[in-house]
């Protein structure tokens, strides 16, 4: 899952960051409200995780902003303001959920899981296709009944197939799934991560349709 972080203060930035990556978020951090508008109109997201005391600019008024664009992603506010009323406008504006800092990052990450099952419209936490089962919150990936252990960016390109069963997604939509900003992408790299899965869970699991892209294959 990729994620914008806006968030000026470096000390949080960089453990909100960290955590999540951990987590196996692709994590893009912006330190202001311009740095955060160039990224949202350049490259789309699914989750931005938006402090409101930005050094530039309200992070109300780029939550406005967005809102008022064909952008479907969920948004998360961050912010050490604790009033009702700060709450309420920045739900009202078009947020997702809002956690007030100092937050646990385990907290955190179900938040940002809560959020997109709402936006998706599935309450089940789990991603099932057949006999595939892939657990965001444990990373935890079940095949026939049996565990499989997947690296973190093996789980990943999974989950972003799983999320989306039917469609077809091109190699450049999973690298940007897969690799954050100045993260070094290897020519082959989903390619040699599609074959591991398929070693890991069969051949039919994922299909490639040639010169468009991967999809999974049919239930089984």
């Amino acid at each position: 899952m990729r994620v914008l972080l806006v968030e000026d203060d470096d000390m949080i930035g960089a453990a909100v960051r960290q955590g999540l990556t951990q987590d196996g978020y692709v994590v893009d951090w912006a330190r202001d409200a311009s740095e955060a508008e160039l990224a949202l109109g350049a490259q789309p997201y699914e989750v931005v995780l938006l402090d409101l005391g930005l050094p530039d600019r309200s992070g109300l008024e780029v939550l406005a902003d967005l809102r008022r664009t064909a952008s479907d992603a969920a948004v998360v506010i961050l912010t050490a303001r604790d009033a009702v009323a700060d709450r309420i406008a920045g739900l009202d504006t078009g947020a997702d959920d809002y956690l007030v800092k100092p937050f646990d990052l385990d907290e955190l990450s179900a938040r940002i899981r809560a959020v997109q099952r709402r936006r998706k419209g599935r309450a089940e936490p789990l991603l099932v296709h057949g006999q595939l089962t892939l657990n965001p919150a444990s990373h935890e990936c079940l095949w026939q009944g049996a565990a499989v252990s997947l690296s973190a960016k093996e789980f990943s390109l999974l989950q972003a197939l799983m999320e989306r069963p039917g469609a077809v997604l091109s190699r450049a939509q999973l690298e940007e799934r897969l690799y954050g900003w100045g993260g070094e992408v290897e020519s082959n790299a989903v390619e040699v991560h599609i074959y591991n899965l398929r070693k890991k869970l069969g051949a039919e699991t994922i299909r490639t349709l040639r010169g468009v892209g991967y999809l999974l294959g049919n239930p089984s």
